[in-house]
């Protein structure tokens, strides 16, 4: 195994249009290429150690990555308060357009809202994907939607002086009438809840792509969850569980080296079949 070149940062587009990226260039010949997209909120601040460790991996064995931030996240245009799902799909469109110049089709890594994404990508039709990478995928956008205004109701049961009771339901009237809310600091607009909303692995199609789906457990030989099971089965497709500690969503920052390790064994095993 070479090692990778230093990552390199840059700016796809400009303006309110700047999406910022990392470039990993591959180790020697590219074997492959993957665009990444991240979760959302603090899963994103989470998940940075693992992302950047994933992209390190996979560019030592010969594929380049290029993670992006979506618009209103990190250090992309926008605020959090401007978040659109659509746009989030013009950003994945652009970035594999920037990448696909340099080393073929690439394709799409993503790890909990961000797996989401990249199926739905896939779905509509933005890009063809080379193949889907996804990690800990959301399977429902709802329930994940339902997850995160849960914080919310958490925040004022605890006396948050911000926003009237009445739990979910009362958020989710909020948003449909028009109203943005702040959420654990991150401001959700009411059009990135609508698209969550509809949004449901479940009943798409299996994608017309490789697919590599990768979760992590709470103990070696722990199964993959009922509900991935299902859908993998639906679509004709298999996954990897691996133990760990879930990264995305622990106090502290922390690391799931057997992730990484499947992750590489998984590309790795596509990239000599392909060859």
């Amino acid at each position: 195994m070479t090692t990778a070149p230093p990552a390199q940062p840059l700016f796809l587009g400009s303006g309110a249009n700047a999406c910022y990226a990392l470039y990993h260039a591959p180790a020697g010949a590219c074997r492959g290429a993957w665009v990444y997209l991240h979760p959302f909120a603090e899963e994103m601040n989470k998940s940075r150690r693992m992302a950047a460790l994933g992209a390190r991996a996979l560019a030592a064995h010969g594929h380049a990555v290029l993670q992006i931030d979506l618009h209103g996240c990190g250090d992309s245009a926008g605020e959090s308060g401007d978040a659109d799902w659509t746009r989030w799909l013009d950003d994945v469109a652009r970035a594999s357009a920037w990448l696909a110049q340099r080393h073929g089709q690439p394709g799409l890594w993503g790890l909990r809202s961000g797996a989401l994404l990249a199926a739905d990508a896939a779905r509509q039709g933005v890009l063809q994907p080379a193949a889907l990478l996804l990690w800990q995928p959301v399977l429902n956008g709802a329930v994940f939607l339902q997850q995160f205004l849960r914080l919310k109701v958490a925040a004022q049961m605890l006396g948050e002086p911000a926003g009237a009771a009445g739990g979910t339901a009362a958020l989710r009237a909020a948003l449909q009438a028009g109203e943005s809310l702040e959420i654990a600091g991150y401001m959700l607009p009411p059009a990135l809840a609508a698209s969550l909303d509809g949004l449901d692995l479940q009943a798409m199609a299996a994608p017309a792509c490789p697919l590599h789906w990768l979760e992590v457990v709470a103990a070696p030989e722990r199964p993959l969850p009922p509900a991935s099971t299902r859908l993998l089965a639906n679509w004709g497709a298999h996954g990897v569980a691996v133990a760990g500690p879930q990264f995305w969503a622990s106090q502290e920052i922390s690391e799931c080296p057997a992730l990484l390790e499947a992750t590489v064994a998984a590309v790795c095993q596509e990239a000599r079949h392909a060859a």
